[in-house]
Parts: structure tokens; C-alpha cells; sequence
């Protein structure tokens, strides 16, 4: 009787250390969502980015991906994003699609403008840069080292 009550208890400590892992690595991962308002913005193609992916300034997360969307008409993708409160856009500002590397997730980088008017809640990121895929860049690199000339720039 006395060895059962040792491994219950044993058993018990083990999970309540378990317990308290797991929420230590929830907060420090930020792998919650941000609060603040909406904004959204319309890329031609994402590349991958999912609901719940970082929106970054600088490296520093200040929102969450929240939705994404098709619009029927023009079949670009349209993305909610949930931008803290304290960060405020300007209205030149210009969203970016990234990539933590070859194998890492996708990201929307944000580059603040240099207007003094910002973006109101509910509001659009006008200025958007698509993602390209590591396919597209070697694509590109080939056809400049054969001799091509790259008229889109």
C-alpha cells in the first residue's frame, strides 16, 4: 500500500511539472494570438503563410495573421491581420511576404512609411509586396546568367 501511494504521488508531481512546462512554453513562444485592430491586405500569391503566422517589424512581432482569404473577383489572396494597439501604420506603409529560410515558415514583414497618417482600424495595407518562392529566384538567376535581360525591374 505505502509503494502505490509513493508512485500516485510521484505520478502526481511529474504532471503538475509537466502542467507547468507547457504553459511556460506557450507564453514565451508567443504562439498566441495578437489583440489590437484589423487591417488587411492583397497579395497575387502568399506562398504558404497559414492563419496564426507572425506579422513583424523589424524582426519584432506585433500581430498575428488572422484570416486569409480568395476574393472571387480578381482571385487574389486577401489577409486579415490583428495589429497590437500601441503600433500604429502609416498609410505608405508596404506588407511583405517572408520566410524564416528554406525549411521555415512564412511571415508577413512589415515596413513602416514615413507619412504622419496612419491607418484606421478596419483599414488597408495599400502597398504590398508578393512572396517569391526560392523556384522563382533561381528561375531568375539562370535566365540573367544566360544572357536574358530582366525587363520587369
Amino acid at each position: 500500500m505505502q509503494r502505490n501511494l509513493v508512485e500516485a504521488i510521484m505520478g502526481a508531481v511529474v504532471l503538475l511539472v509537466a502542467g507547468f512546462f507547457v504553459v511556460f512554453v506557450y507564453d514565451t513562444a508567443q504562439v498566441k494570438a495578437i489583440e489590437g485592430y484589423q487591417v488587411t491586405a492583397v497579395f497575387y500569391k502568399v506562398g504558404g503563410l497559414q492563419t496564426g503566422s507572425d506579422v513583424r517589424v523589424n524582426g519584432i512581432k506585433v500581430g498575428s495573421v488572422i484570416s486569409e482569404e480568395l476574393d472571387p473577383e480578381t482571385y487574389n489572396a486577401v489577409v486579415r491581420m490583428s495589429i497590437r494597439s500601441d503600433v500604429k501604420l502609416p498609410m505608405d506603409t508596404v506588407a511583405a511576404i517572408g520566410s524564416e529560410g528554406i525549411l521555415g515558415g512564412k511571415y508577413i514583414r512589415i515596413d513602416p512609411g514615413k507619412e504622419t497618417t496612419f491607418i484606421v482600424p478596419g483599414g488597408q495595407v495599400k502597398k504590398t509586396s508578393d512572396y517569391r518562392s526560392l523556384e522563382d529566384q533561381v528561375g531568375e538567376i539562370i535566365f540573367l546568367a544566360s544572357g536574358g535581360s530582366d525587363k520587369s525591374k
